[in-house]
């Protein structure tokens, strides 16, 4: 079930609210939230919902059996129990996701083993990572052990992050599980912030996305252009931002109806100044799960400079591979730990002094990566690139002003300004004034009633990130 569906908006949400703030003890609200939560999922995962449940239950008694053999003095023990644990979160992980593709690619050596119909369950790369962040923070004492199951298995399937995130830490919300405060003002921020996502997934990445889906899959490659290839990279780069984002805002806003408070998952990433500051700004907690879990275990950037190279590229091969399971989401992740390897040995002090540069390059190299996200063989991507350089064909104005694409230039020009701080800013200077608060009110309303307009008549409504 999609946010952005009218069974969610209609049926789902207004049902789950009304019990969840009738029922007014805390014990019962999180029941609510529980099941409604797994009723969520069984929506589109019936047959797997019980893989998630399994798999909590079995971090579950592995935390607790590890935290009493640490206070029995048998570290070696716990240890050991540890390490079995994060490998067979990530083998079941592996499994669902990669054996697929693993088959795959031995075939193609040479060998013949039968494929498997191994359907990758819904959102297992979140829920994986966030179960394996509790057990790791537990593990170190980070945070305390939780030995009331129901409650560590709300925070797993907690609906508003489950299928698509943000990854939220088990210590971000350990305290608000069984000690949130819901409120008036916090009901009325998380509904403007899950409305702002709803319009931002609606209107603008859907529509976009009617044009990055033309030029990518439905124009023959060698037949690519070089106008069309650059909107189409154009209208991808801001489709994925705002497909991405809106779900984040939707989840936020969702959590913070019910008294949760998750971090900020975006940042304006395409203002940024270097690769590096676009990956503090895009899917942070993907990138913070990363640094804390994997990086700075490894060393981080406190070793030599060979070290540091190949602790950038276990990271990034990791982080592509996170990603799914094909190749070019594999050279997807390499290139951007290439790009970050070179711009910490050499660019990051040239690129610094160069303020306007410096935000042209990672917008250049940044859209260079979306093109192998999202083409799915070498030649695909081979012609794609080629067209993007191919300056000589000139621009085709009579084409991009035809009527089959005009329509799509507002809610282009609508993306743009709306991937800077220029929106936010406005509405943080509309609050000084006494009519800032009805503006924004109507602003509301009119994104509500445009998304339920385009929803009832059906529209384009994909979601990239559905399938990690």
């Amino acid at each position: 079930m999609l946010f952005s569906s009218l069974s969610f908006l209609t049926i789902f949400l207004p049902i789950t609210i009304i019990l969840y703030f009738v029922l007014g003890k805390r014990h019962t609200r999180n029941v609510v939230l529980l099941v409604s939560s797994l009723l969520f999922y069984a929506w589109g995962e019936p047959s797997l919902i019980l893989l998630m449940v399994v798999l909590v239950g079995f971090d579950y008694m592995m935390v607790i059996w590890i935290d009493y053999l640490k206070h029995q003095d048998k570290f070696n023990t716990s240890r050991f129990l540890f390490a079995v644990t994060i490998i067979s979160n990530i083998s079941v992980l592996a499994f669902f996701k990669y054996a697929n593709f693993i088959i795959q690619n031995v075939n193609m050596l040479g060998f013949s083993i039968p494929s498997s119909d191994i359907r990758l369950p819904i959102g297992i790369s979140f829920y994986t990572f966030q179960i394996m962040s509790y057990v790791i923070d537990a593990y170190f004492d980070r945070v305390k052990v939780q030995r009331k199951f129901y409650l560590l298995l709300t925070y797993t399937s907690l609906f508003p992050q489950l299928i698509a995130g943000p990854i939220v830490r088990y210590e971000t919300i350990e305290h608000e599980l069984e000690n949130r405060n819901e409120t008036f003002i916090d009901f009325n921020l998380g509904i403007r912030r899950f409305i702002i996502g709803l319009g931002k997934k609606v209107i603008i990445a859907n529509n976009v996305a009617l044009l990055a889906t033309h030029v990518f899959n439905e124009i023959v490659p060698m037949d690519l252009t070089f106008t069309f290839a650059w909107l189409g990279v154009v209208a991808y780069t801001l489709q994925i931002y705002f497909d991405f984002s809106a779900y984040s805002d939707m989840a936020i806003g969702l959590g913070q109806i019910f008294g949760f408070h998750f971090l900020e998952n975006f940042n304006y990433p395409y203002i940024a100044h270097s690769i590096t500051d676009f990956w503090r700004r895009w899917h942070i907690s993907l990138s913070t799960w990363f640094r804390d879990y994997v990086y700075i275990p490894l060393g981080g950037n406190r070793v030599n400079q060979f070290r540091l190279i190949i602790n950038i590229f276990i990271v990034w091969f990791l982080t592509g591979l996170w990603h799914g399971a094909s190749w070019n989401f594999v050279v997807w992740g390499l290139y951007f730990g290439i790009l970050l390897i070179i711009e910490k040995l050499f660019l990051e002090k040239i690129i610094t002094n160069l303020p306007i540069i410096r935000n042209i390059y990672v917008i250049f190299v940044v859209m260079i990566g979306w093109v192998i996200f999202n083409t799915n063989n070498l030649d695909h991507f081979y012609f794609f690139v080629r067209s993007l350089f191919n300056y000589k064909q000139g621009f085709e104005f009579a084409k991009i002003l035809y009527f089959k694409y005009l329509y799509i230039w507002p809610y282009l020009v609508l993306a743009c300004i709306g991937s800077t701080p220029i929106v936010k800013n406005i509405g943080t200077w509309l609050k000084k004034y006494w009519f800032g608060e009805l503006l924004i009110e109507a602003l509301m309303f009119i994104i509500v009633f445009f998304t339920i307009t385009f929803l009832v008549n059906d529209s384009y409504n994909p979601f990239i990130y559905f399938r990690f």
